[in-house]
């Protein structure tokens, strides 16, 4: 019998190979997207360092107060511009951008468009 495999393990592959690619460094960090079904996170992370430096998420109070759902374009949005914020007054303009193996579409796409509206380059 031929069964299908999950989603999610696609999404693995596919982000693994991704990350074969490129990695943050501290002049360059990486933007890591990752969304359930419920929440939307970003962060800034110094692959070389092994260090987050930047990150913001649906689950935080104050921007969750804000938003009507977690789990939408609009919270997406919100979570772009948060984390791009953020990133620029650590001194982080430019970024390689990871998108976490989901298609560049909807939510991903939605906080990708907002960081670089609130300034950051990639």
């Amino acid at each position: 019998m031929v069964s299908k495999e999950s989603r999610q393990e696609i999404r693995v592959k596919k982000h693994m190979k991704i990350r074969n690619r490129f990695s943050g460094t501290a002049e360059r960090p990486r933007l890591a997207v990752f969304r359930s079904n419920n929440h939307v996170y970003a962060q800034v992370i110094d692959d070389v360092a092994g260090k987050t430096l930047v990150s913001a998420s649906t689950l935080e109070k104050d921007i969750k107060a804000e938003l009507k759902n977690t789990d939408d374009i609009e919270a997406a949005t919100k979570i772009g511009d948060v984390v791009a914020k953020r990133a620029l007054e650590k001194g982080i303009k430019a970024v390689v951008f990871d998108r976490g193996g989901y298609i560049y579409h909807g939510k991903v796409e939605a906080l990708a468009e907002a960081a670089r509206k609130a300034g950051l380059e990639f």
